[in-house]
């Protein structure tokens, strides 16, 4: 599985502490420089001069040029020989001067962000990695049994040689040579040949560098186990997870287990009780599994999962969206994930409390079974006690829980400790009155 190889890879790249280093100052000099769509174009865009036949007569009316003149002064050789070779290459230059102008304005700008790619690509010539994965990404570079600085430092030296032209004294040796026509045919060959391959590159220069940086978090967090993927069934057992931002000293512990048998946890709770906090808790967690990084949990086991959530959905004055009309659209989004192959874990934040009670219960309610009755598993979170009916209809493939709180000294204490049942209180008065209200 691809999870499986990614957790391999990260794994051997969190000790390699040289290379990560390595990577992360010469991708300040690459981020932000590099234009990378311009240049994948560039490398699959149709060939301008794709004859072979005129790439070797050019050659060749250099030559005759060259061997006229040297015979014209050394064995006094008729003019005429002169004439009609420079005829020859003029008639030969402007028949292809579109394409050569059109090869060698277009060439620059890719040439100057392979050249900073290539210092990021040579670094990584010199690894000899172990795992599956990075030896995949390693051979994904070569082109034609080259490394791509080799060909990369051969597409610079042409421009290099392009770039004499403009020198006066050898502008009239460069118009008999064909100089800039023949180096436009050579930059074609090569980007026929390593052109398609940039796109390559890139992908697996940006591959290796998202594996470093979760190999960074895993070295940094060693006590982070990595999970467990199930290849068959739909699930998300967590034991004691914790989102990864907070410190240690800070965050709670909870533990969240769905399955095929219990699909839906409706958590209630008062404001501030960590309700939001466990869905980005079980959220992130799970982004962090399937891309292949340790976890923040004593244990993570998951199948491979689909990720939908309506966390922090905002309204919209520039599309002239509602909150409530903005989330309506998010739900429909999760919905159309169910129709594919993989599972999904919803996680639905105050699921349509932008809306009356009677619409908000009926609505959730809806959806929620919806959901569930196409195999998804995750949470919802709600205010709305009558929302917790809810885990009633569904019987044994939902429970309710919840966060609660107390007043201690005028202030609302929260422990962050999810409950089994219904939250059996709210605190929003407190809280109102609390801050001055007069409530």
């Amino acid at each position: 599985m691809a999870f499986l190889l990614r957790q391999a890879a990260v794994g051997e790249l969190r000790n390699n502490i040289d290379l990560r280093e390595d990577l992360a100052i010469l991708g300040e000099e690459v981020e932000g420089v590099i234009h990378p769509e311009l240049m994948k174009r560039w490398g699959i865009a149709p060939p301008r001069l794709a004859s072979r036949k005129a790439r070797i007569v050019a050659p060749v009316l250099a030559a005759f040029a060259v061997v006229s003149i040297i015979a014209y002064y050394a064995i006094n050789a008729s003019g005429w020989l002169v004439l009609t070779a420079f005829a020859a290459e003029a008639a030969f230059a402007f028949h292809y001067r579109k394409p050569v102008r059109e090869v060698t304005s277009l060439v620059d700008q890719p040439t100057k962000d392979l050249k900073i790619l290539a210092l990021v690509l040579a670094r990584l010539e010199q690894e000899q990695f172990k795992s599956e994965k990075l030896r995949g990404l390693r051979a994904a570079l070569e082109t034609e049994h080259k490394p791509p600085s080799v060909q990369i430092a051969w597409l610079a030296r042409l421009i290099e040689l392009l770039d004499s032209r403009l020198n006066m004294g050898f502008a009239p040796i460069g118009a008999v040579l064909l100089w800039t026509t023949q180096l436009a045919f050579a930059m074609e060959a090569w980007r026929r040949r390593c052109g398609p391959a940039v796109g390559r590159w890139l992908d697996a220069v940006g591959e290796l560098e998202a594996l470093c940086a979760l190999a960074g978090y895993a070295y940094e967090h060693p006590g982070d186990p990595f999970p467990e993927i199930a290849e068959n069934g739909t699930c998300f057992e967590g034991a004691e997870l914790r989102h990864p931002l907070l410190p240690g000293a800070r965050s709670v512990a909870n533990s969240v287990h769905l399955n095929g048998n219990l699909q839906l946890l409706v958590v209630s709770g008062s404001n501030m009780s960590g309700k939001s906090t466990l869905l980005r808790t079980v959220g992130i967690n799970a982004v962090l599994a399937l891309a292949g990084a340790p976890v923040r949990a004593r244990h993570l086991r998951l199948s491979v999962l689909r990720i939908g959530a309506t966390i922090r959905v905002m309204d919209s004055l520039q599309a002239g969206t509602s909150r409530f009309y903005a989330e309506i659209q998010r739900l429909r989004d999760i919905m159309e994930l169910t129709k594919g192959p993989t599972p999904v874990l919803f996680l639905l934040d105050e699921i349509l409390h932008g809306t009356n009670s009677h619409d908000r219960a009926v609505g959730a309610e809806a959806v929620v079974r919806g959901l569930v009755s196409r195999g998804a598993i995750g949470l919802v979170t709600t205010h709305d006690l009558a929302l917790a009916q809810v885990a009633k209809v569904l019987g044994a493939k939902a429970a309710n829980v919840h966060f609660q709180d107390h007043l201690e000294n005028g202030k609302m204490v929260f422990d962050y400790r999810l409950r089994p049942g219904v939250v059996q209180k709210s605190n929003a008065l407190e809280l109102m009155r609390a801050v001055g209200l007069e409530v």
